[in-house]
């Protein structure tokens, strides 16, 4: 991984826990400045500045439901405020509920908005608030999207269609921002995260049955996100699936 040249800023959304942590902390690792952004995940986001400061890397934690446009606005001003600048955006926040995808009238409307709300409109708002500094800056957006949004399987046919959106809102707006601003996405598998906690046995075999024998954790998604991000200066409007081979 190619180090920067000049010392910039990264926002990373849900980037206290999971994908986000392992993103924030890669980023660190390039002596990239990292604004962490949590929802509710306060005690997990001050952990993870702690770890960057331990490495001696710069960080701050930030405040916002991503579902809430006026939120958004306000952390992408604190973090410009903050740091003087915005080079790069990591879309990690997320949710979902799970619903057996046969189970119809188990996808209760309010199950719908919560996810759209958060993993498409967003995903969208944090792109829109950061544009005009990322022009600036000629800076890169990656949103981490999910191979449930290629293959319509998932947690639920909600979660799966969110994604199909998110990879779809890339693709707009890697057009609509170019050239100065790439913006690119990573489709995990299961990831060996929290959101998987009580099921990581079945997870683990669903894992042994792909090409590479194993399920992804947060690092191996942060090993193709933090490149893309960086370093990718031809690829926009890419999709990029790391799940071991399980859905060549």
């Amino acid at each position: 991984m190619q180090q920067t040249g000049s010392r910039k800023v990264a926002l990373v959304t849900g980037g206290g826990t999971g994908i986000g942590r392992a993103v924030s902390l890669a980023l660190a690792a390039l002596s990239i400045d990292v604004a962490v952004n949590y929802s509710r995940s306060q005690q997990e986001a001050l952990d993870t500045v702690a770890a960057i400061e331990k490495l001696g890397g710069k960080a701050l934690t930030v405040q916002a439901n991503v579902a809430k446009d006026a939120e958004v606005r306000t952390m992408v001003q604190t973090v410009v405020e903050q740091f003087g600048q915005l080079d790069y955006v990591v879309n990690c926040a997320g949710t979902t509920v799970y619903v057996d995808m046969p189970d119809l009238e188990g996808l209760k409307p309010e199950y719908w908005d919560e996810i759209m709300d958060v993993n498409v409109k967003g995903l969208f708002s944090v792109c829109r608030a950061a544009a005009p500094h990322l022009k600036q800056t000629h800076g890169s957006i990656v949103n981490i999207t999910s191979v449930a949004g290629i293959t319509g399987m998932g947690s639920s046919i909600a979660y799966a269609a969110s994604k199909a959106a998110a990879i779809s809102v890339t693709k707009s707006l890697a057009r609509v921002l170019a050239p100065e601003v790439r913006v690119n996405s990573v489709a995990p598998g299961i990831v060996l995260t929290r959101w998987v906690e009580g099921r990581e046995a079945h997870v683990k075999k669903l894992g042994e049955h792909t090409p590479l024998g194993r399920c992804c954790n947060a690092e191996d998604v942060a090993d193709v996100a933090v490149p893309l991000l960086v370093n990718a200066t031809m690829m926009t409007g890419q999709t990029v699936v790391v799940d071991g081979g399980a859905f060549l």
